[in-house]
């Protein structure tokens, strides 16, 4: 017994001062080299801060591009689905009251003109992203709530979309707090 319980303490004493101090400290300045400095990269409306960009946040004015749903509650502290698959009832009644009230703030859109994204979560519920054909579905009743036209709406959509990596990797996006942050610049 004695011929394995020293080893066994040393290496516990070595894994500890390795997993539990070097590699976070490591990791920690890893992340100080990154944007943001490991703190997150924050946005920032007439000089305070907004939010955060990888995060989504709810917007609850009409007069704003809204996110996809979170099944979180936009709570950044857990971030997690619903976990119910496509053919569960209570998730298909969700969905189906998303619709209702997506058609009932934008009574110019056909339900089936509604990109899934608007109606579903991610799989986080924080995902910050919408394709651009989320945020142009939108336009119509953010022209007609800030008279603005549709067709500068459209260019500040475009300003604000972001491609896909190296031009191949994913789909194009548009951050919907950064174009929100946008919005409020226009005059």
């Amino acid at each position: 017994m004695k011929k394995y319980l020293l080893p066994s303490i040393k290496l516990t004493i070595i894994l500890v001062v390795v997993l539990g101090g070097l590699y976070p400290l490591l990791l920690a300045g890893i992340a100080k080299m990154a944007p943001g400095k490991g703190d997150g990269v924050t946005v920032t409306h007439n000089g305070k801060v907004v939010g955060y960009e990888r995060i989504a946040q709810a917007f609850t004015s009409d007069k704003y591009f809204q996110p996809r749903p979170s099944a979180v509650g936009y709570n950044a502290g857990g971030s997690g689905g619903s976990n119910k698959g496509p053919s569960n009832p209570d998730y298909l009644k969700t969905v189906q009251e998303r619709i209702d009230t997506f058609l009932v703030h934008n009574p110019d859109v056909k339900k089936a003109d509604i990109p899934a994204e608007l109606v579903t979560a991610s799989a986080s519920g924080l995902d910050p992203e919408l394709s651009p054909a989320g945020a142009y579905i939108q336009i119509a009743r953010i022209a007609k709530l800030r008279g603005i036209p549709a067709d500068k709406l459209k260019q500040l959509v475009e300003a604000n979309t972001k491609g896909p990596l190296l031009g191949l990797l994913g789909p194009a996006t548009v951050n919907v707090l950064k174009l929100n942050v946008a919005l409020d610049e226009l005059k």
